[in-house]
Parts: C-alpha cells; structure tokens; sequence
C-alpha cells in the first residue's frame, strides 16, 4: 500500500492519531523522514515527540491513519522482518542482571537468525564491528551492570547497530548524560549518517544540539508538527518563543555555523 503523499521516502506517515486509551496526543499527523538524513524532533514537554517515535517504530499502533515502512504498513511485516529494517534505542532500556557486554551487543543479531541460519563467524565479525565503532570494545568482558550511564548508552546503541537497518530511531538518547557524553554521542551518531549511510530519527530536548546536528528538524507543539526543514531555514527566534514559550535569541553558532539559541534574560527584561 502506498497511498501516502510521502510514499517516496522509506518511513512516513499520514493522517494519524496516537493515543494512549482515552488520552489523545496527537490527531491528524503527517509527517515524512528524509532518506538519508539525521533528523531530529524538537518540542517542549509532553508534545508528542516519544509518541511520535513510537508510533513509527510499531511500539505504538497508531488509533487512526498509517505508518509505512518502505512502501508497506508497518504493521503488516512480521516483528523480526521490521527489525531487520529498523532499530530502536528506546528512552529506557533495561539489561538482564549479570549480562555482559558482548552479549549483550550479540542480542542485536537475532531478527537474523532463524531455524536454517544460525550464529556464524559473520554474526562474530558483526558484533565486533559494532563494538569498535561505538567505542565500547574494551568493555567487552564486563558486566553491563557495572558501567557507567555513557558506557551503557553506547552498548545498547552497539546492539542496535549490530542489528545492521538502514534506519535507526532513538528516543532522547543523551538523557542522563554529562555534557561531555552527549557530545560523543551525538558525534558518533552525526558518524553513522555521514559515513555508513544510515537514516537516523532522533527526539532531542536541547535546542542547540538539534541545530547543530540535525539535517532535517521536525519542530512539534500540542500533538502537532508546526514547523520541518533544514535548522538554518526554520529557527527563528519567533518560532522558538511560539513554541516553547521563551523570548530568545538567534545567533550564529560560531564553532559550526548553525543556529544557537540564546535565551533573553528576563530577570533584567523586567527591571
């Protein structure tokens, strides 16, 4: 089926309603994501954003409307045939007690394995691969329960990745991290799209993290996607106060050139 405006991209979706029972987030939603790109879901609190990342990666069945996976609902595929087109970090994840590393990371192999194929040497080399290009290689032998919050979030990004999907969504994956941490994760995966190709979909909280690395912005406000481009072409800083509700100011990020938020100091505003 592909009645959808956004048919030619490999992930959209239109006329969608997410809720949870009763509670609806969002009515009418259409939204398409660039092939090739890092895209990035901005908005305030309680928005949309998650449910919207859930919604295209089949953790949440939408009330109304579609989401097509290359040209089919989502929906229609068996689970490990998605998985092996799409990869989710979720918000939280929780690791069996005791599992180690590499172990963990070999889990990303299953949507590919089945009845007539088996771990093989190419699932080793895999799961190597993985490990080197997060940088969590060294940790192999460990327990995942004895690392850090960083470490952790670049083992499970490992697993996902280890997963091998053109496609990875990944649901505020810099949460609990120092700033020193969320810069090596949004570097690696800025890496991941320049270098290996991937569609990455990622709901990011601060601003100026979403401009610097985004390609393509979905901004979203009360269920709804109010403004999409290229940061450059949609921050401004009405927009900005639309949204969030904070007077700012846009400036050029001086280390990348993209837009830097700078929030209007209201306490001298007002004297």
């Amino acid at each position: 089926m592909t009645t959808s405006a956004h048919a030619s991209t490999r992930l959209n979706g239109s006329g969608l309603t997410l809720a949870y029972e009763q509670r609806v987030i969002s009515q009418d939603l259409a939204v398409a994501i660039p092939d090739n790109s890092f895209t990035v879901i901005v908005g305030p609190n309680a928005c949309g954003k998650s449910t919207l990342l859930r919604a295209l990666s089949r953790t949440l069945k939408p009330s109304q409307g579609q989401v097509l996976l290359d040209g089919q609902v989502i929906g229609s595929y068996p689970a490990k045939e998605v998985a092996r087109r799409l990869g989710l970090l979720p918000q939280t994840s929780i690791a069996p007690d005791g599992i180690g590393v590499a172990d963990l990371v070999a889990r990303g192999r299953y949507p590919h394995q089945g009845f007539l194929r088996q771990w093989s040497s190419r699932d080793e080399e895999v799961v190597a691969e993985a490990m080197e290009a997060t940088g969590v290689a060294a940790l192999a032998e460990r327990s995942v329960d004895e690392l850090s919050g960083g470490q952790r979030q670049r083992v499970w990004l490992a697993m996902v990745l280890a997963q091998q999907t053109p496609l990875l969504l990944l649901d505020e994956p810099t949460t609990y991290l120092d700033i020193a941490h969320q810069m090596d994760m949004l570097d690696l995966c800025a890496q991941l799209h320049s270098e290996r190709g991937h569609t990455l979909v990622a709901v990011l909280h601060d601003l100026n993290h979403a401009c610097r690395y985004a390609t393509h912005l979905i901004v979203m406000k009360d269920g709804a996607v109010v403004a999409e481009g290229d940061p450059a072409s949609v921050v401004t800083a009405e927009l900005v106060e639309y949204v969030f509700g904070l007077p700012v100011r846009v400036i050029d990020d001086p280390e990348t050139h993209t837009p830097m938020i700078v929030p209007v100091d209201r306490r001298r505003a007002g004297r």
